[in-house]
Formats: C-alpha cells, sequence, structure tokens
C-alpha cells in the first residue's frame, strides 16, 4: 500500500505541477512559428540563460547520484564538476562566436559540410541516444525517491511524470523550457539548502568533518598519473571531455546559444552556469558525507533501509556496504526525518531536478529530428505549420522513449556510475568528429571515415570490455572511453590526411 502523504505536502505537489503547465499554457500564445519553438525568437536575457543551463545540470543524477557516491566512498566524483571552468572557457572562447555566426540552430549541420552526411547522421544519432540515456537515468532517479517518500510504483510515477513535462514542453516550446527551468532551478536550489539545514540540526558540522576526514570521506582520488582505476587524473579528464561536449556539441546547449539576444550573453551564460553549478554540487557531496556521520552516530535509524536492500538485491545483510544502498539513503532520510510541509517542498525540488533536463532533452531532440531527419530526407520545403506540427510530435515522442528507458533501468546499482558509463559511450565518437573538422581545415571525409572507424571500434572495446575475456579487456577505468575515443579519432583522422598529402606531393 502506497504510504500516506500528508494532505499539505500533497496540496504544494499539485500546486507545483499546476504552475508548470500553467507555464506551458501561457507561451503556447507565441508558439506560432518553428523559430519560436526552437529558438524563442532570440530575446532570452543571459541571466535567465545561465540559470537554465544550471538547471540542465542539476539534474535528478545531482540529487541522488552525487549524495550517494560521497556516502558510500568517497567525493572522487567531485572532480567532475572541478572540470567544469577548463571546458567553458574552450566553449565561451571558441565554440559560442562559431554557432552564433554559423547562424545554424542544427549543431550538426556542418558536421555534412566538412564530411558529408554520414558524419550528421551520425552525430546526430549519437545525440539522441545520449538524451535517451539521460531522460531514462532522470526518470529511474525521481521514481527511485518518490516511490520510497510515497510507496507508489516507480512505473506509475514514471509515466505519471512523463505525462506532464510532455505537455508543458509540447505547449510552450523552449520559451516554456527555459523560464520552467528558472524556477527550477531556484526550487531545487533551495531545497539543497533545506535538507542541509535539517542534517545540520541534528549533527554538527565538526563532527561531520573531522569524522568525513579521518575516514577518507573527502579524498578527490589518488593524484598519482594512474588510469586503470578512478584516480583524480581519470575522473578530471573524464569531466572535461563531458563537459566540453556539452557545452560545445550537445544540441541542448546549442540551441540555447540561439536563444539569447547576443554572442557575449550566450558566452556569459556558460559561466553563470559554473559559477551556480559548482558550490551546488559541493553541497551535494557534503550532504552525503553528513548522512554517513549521521547514520554512523545513529545505526538503528538506517536499520530498516539495510534490510529492505538486503531483500531487494538478495546480499548477505552483514556483507552490506554503504555503496550498495548508497543512491536510496537520502530518500529514505527525507521519508523518516522531514515533517510535513517540508517534504512537499522537498519533492517539488526533486521534481524539478527531474523536469528541467528532460523538457529541454525533448525540445532539442525535436529539433534535431526537424532540421536533421525530417528536412535532410522527407521533406526540405516543410511549410512553418508542417514544422510546427512535426516538432511536436517528435517531442512526444522523444518523451515516451524517454520514459521506457527510465523503465528498463530499474534495478542498476549506481545511478551516477550508469549515467557516466553511457555518456562516455554515445559522447566519445560525436566530440572526435566534431574536434576533427573544427581543428584542422584540411582533414577530408575519406580520412574522417577511416578514423571514425577506427574509433568506434576502440570505444566499443572500451565500453563493453566486461564482455571480453579476461586476457582481451583492456586495463583502462570505462571513464576514459570519451577520453581515448575522442583523442583516437582526432589523432588518426589528422595523421591520415597528413600521410596522404606526402604521397601525393
Amino acid at each position: 500500500m502506497p504510504n500516506s502523504v500528508s494532505l499539505l505536502d500533497g496540496l504544494i505537489i499539485v500546486v507545483y505541477f499546476l504552475l508548470m503547465v500553467g507555464v506551458g499554457l501561457y507561451f503556447s500564445r507565441r508558439n506560432n512559428s518553428s523559430a519560436q519553438f526552437t529558438t524563442a525568437s532570440g530575446r532570452i536575457p543571459g541571466w535567465a540563460l545561465g540559470l537554465s543551463f544550471y538547471a540542465t545540470f542539476l539534474s535528478a543524477i545531482t540529487f541522488l547520484g552525487d549524495p550517494g557516491k560521497s556516502f558510500g566512498s568517497n567525493w572522487n566524483p567531485f572532480v567532475f564538476s572541478l572540470s567544469m571552468p577548463f571546458a567553458a572557457y574552450v566553449s565561451a572562447r571558441f565554440f559560442v562566436p562559431f554557432y552564433r555566426e554559423q547562424k545554424v540552430v542544427s549543431a550538426y549541420s556542418h558536421l555534412e559540410e566538412r564530411f558529408g552526411a554520414w558524419a550528421r547522421t551520425y552525430a546526430m544519432l549519437c545525440f539522441i541516444m545520449t538524451q535517451l540515456a539521460r531522460m531514462g537515468t532522470i526518470f529511474y532517479g525521481v521514481a527511485l525517491m518518490l516511490n520510497a517518500l510515497t510507496g507508489y510504483g516507480m512505473h506509475w510515477i514514471i509515466l505519471t511524470l512523463g505525462c506532464c513535462i510532455i505537455v508543458y514542453t509540447v505547449m510552450g516550446g523552449m520559451e516554456a523550457v527555459i523560464w520552467t527551468e528558472v524556477v527550477q532551478a531556484i526550487i531545487k536550489t533551495l531545497g539543497a539548502l533545506l535538507i542541509l539545514g535539517i542534517v545540520l540540526s541534528q549533527v554538527k558540522f565538526s563532527t561531520i568533518v573531522s569524522t568525513g576526514w579521518q575516514e577518507h570521506k573527502f579524498s578527490l582520488g589518488s593524484f598519482r598519473p594512474d588510469f586503470f582505476q578512478s584516480s583524480f587524473w581519470v575522473v578530471f579528464l573524464y569531466g572535461f571531455f563531458i563537459n566540453l561536449t556539452n557545452f560545445g556539441i550537445d544540441q541542448n546547449y546549442i540551441q540555447r546559444y540561439h536563444t539569447a539576444r547576443n554572442t557575449q550573453d550566450a558566452s556569459r551564460s556558460i559561466w553563470l552556469c559554473v559559477v551556480y553549478y559548482l558550490p551546488v554540487s559541493m553541497l551535494f557531496f557534503f550532504i552525503g558525507t553528513a548522512l554517513y556521520v549521521y547514520y554512523q552516530q545513529q545505526p538503528e535509524l538506517i536499520l530498516e533501509l539495510k534490510q529492505q536492500v538486503t531483500l531487494e538485491k538478495g546480499l548477505d545483510f552483514n556483507a552490506l556496504q554503504p555503496a550498495d544502498y548508497g543512491d536510496k539513503v537520502l530518500p529514505f532520510f527525507i521519508k523518516t526525518q522531514i515533517p510535513t510541509g517540508f517534504l512537499g517542498l522537498l519533492m517539488a525540488a526533486l521534481l524539478s531536478a527531474a523536469m528541467s533536463t528532460m523538457s529541454s532533452g525533448m525540445n532539442s531532440s525535436a529539433t534535431v529530428f526537424l532540421q536533421d531527419i525530417y528536412q535532410r530526407y522527407f521533406n526540405p520545403q516543410a511549410s512553418p505549420e508542417q514544422q510546427l506540427r512535426v516538432l511536436r510530435i517528435a517531442t512526444i515522442v522523444m518523451g515516451c522513449l524517454g520514459m521506457a528507458f527510465g523503465l528498463g533501468m530499474i534495478g542498476v546499482k549506481s545511478l551516477l556510475d550508469a549515467w557516466w558509463k553511457m555518456a562516455g559511450l554515445f559522447a566519445s565518437g560525436m566530440l572526435g568528429l566534431f574536434l576533427l573538422g573544427f581543428l584542422n581545415r584540411r582533414v577530408g571525409e575519406r580520412a574522417a571515415k577511416i578514423a571514425a572507424i577506427l574509433g568506434l571500434m576502440l570505444i566499443f572495446w572500451l565500453s563493453f570490455r566486461d564482455y571480453f575475456p579476461l586476457h582481451w579487456q583492456s586495463p583502462f577505468d570505462s571513464k576514459l572511453t570519451v577520453v581515448l575515443g575522442t583523442l583516437t579519432i582526432v589523432g588518426i583522422g589528422v595523421l591520415m590526411e597528413r600521410v596522404w598529402r606526402r604521397n601525393a606531393s
């Protein structure tokens, strides 16, 4: 039977859902063209765009995955956040002006100009798979939390939440996506501060720091140049390349650069995202460490959760490790320790963390379908009415596929690990091809094809190493997939072009 949720908490959730749908209805009056639906006609202020990027980064993966990892191990994944300023500099300095000057909403159309239609199609498919993986991970994360809080089935939670997001995204387009993300960014930041305040009311800050330091919970990983485990440098390189993918070639972000009033606002929005996200990311890792210390002091309070995980996963209770139930600790704490009223606010914050990322993912994926598939292969002369209809249908389809991915993820061990693995798999070839064309204008289609094929073979080997015989398995940490895959495509492409030019001369 579902757990009882107080009338006040339920009312807060209903008001939140009505607010999001209301935003969609408000902006639906302006949605009379594909340009308005995809780029809000270029009239979004830089500060709002920065909050929108920040809201996309601060997803349910951060809300659950970061505290779960710091509770179960240490702060090693926080290095991902520390890499953001470096990727932001490259993107704001080079990529944003490039896209704004091109004035093409699709992030992948220039790949066709450089290497042919195959490159554009491949990058587009990688992007769509990345968005589906991201949406699926977030759907699963929010269902995990709400299931623990309310007792409702995870399948029904995913379906209900997905339908609500689809409704306001289809109605309001990109302008509704951005302004709802502004609201959601504020709500989930306040939610994180509320959780920390409640934890600190029950365990002293000095106790958390001293206990966490003694048990190496604040460790960022080994600083040795070790690429065979999750060292500081492995996570830093992974974070740099993934964030470069986000800010540099992800349609989710490139599309929103065109919503800004000018290039300066678009570049500034990236730095605003970094300024907002870094301290809040640290806050979530600290929450995980604080919960670890809290339950170390009062182990009887977490006994119920450990028994539940033991039954669900068929593990030995005495052999249970914090990493086995890290993702479930924050939902369990909220369920058992948060007073009435505050619970509704935190549930709204969690829903904000999920809805912000998925609405932008649905909208950008629909844009890619329109420009890179429908107009490229089926109807190049589509009328504005046809384009708008295709965008809305594609948004609904992408939302349904995202829900399907979320249902398929039910039962994974670590939310953050699952997302990082899928992100590395799909981003590697996409980023490699883009950098190959961006950094060296002399590389041609033939060299790019060979580089892409060899790069994909390496990416496949690194991503699915556990399925190979022991003596054929990659020794590298799986997070290096995006690093090695990208560098391989760029390196081989440049090398092949130089060899052919030398032979020709």
